[in-house]
């Protein structure tokens, strides 16, 4: 398995996972918020809470674009020292984000930053993508 691959599946994990952060401190709501047959006000939950909500939504909107510019790159069998570690960059980042997003540490502009950086990683392996079809498509062409 590439390295892209391990990453992504990294990824899923991380972004699958950080729905779990919100539902203990839902649970644990002083304001008793406990009734799970519709969602709550998320404006009535703790800072922290409201705030593990949008990095559980913020790392699934960011993920499904890096999952399917990996899997593009893993089916044309594009894997390079630029899309490993691009993919390393995308998982350790988005960790760094979902922890400082929870936390409250990450406050403006560091927080922005580094989600400009794991959408820069997304962005690198498409390129990467694209130019390797573009030269492939080339040598087809000049065959």
């Amino acid at each position: 398995m590439t390295s892209e691959l391990v990453y992504l599946t990294l990824s899923a994990l991380l972004a699958g996972s950080l729905w779990i952060p919100f539902v203990i401190g839902q649970g644990g709501d002083p304001k008793g918020h406990t009734d799970f047959t519709r969602p709550p006000d998320i404006t009535q939950l703790r800072p922290w809470v409201q705030r593990s909500f949008r990095a559980h939504q913020n790392a699934i909107e960011t993920t499904l674009p890096f999952a399917i510019v990996v899997l593009v790159a893993h089916v044309a069998g594009l894997s390079n020292s630029v899309t490993g570690t691009a993919a390393a960059v995308f998982f350790w980042t988005r960790l760094v984000h979902a922890a400082g997003m929870i936390s409250g540490l990450a406050i403006f502009p560091i927080r922005p930053i580094i989600f400009s950086v794991s959408y820069a990683c997304t962005v690198v392996i498409a390129v990467m993508v694209l130019l390797g079809s573009l030269g492939q498509h080339a040598h087809v062409e000049g065959a």
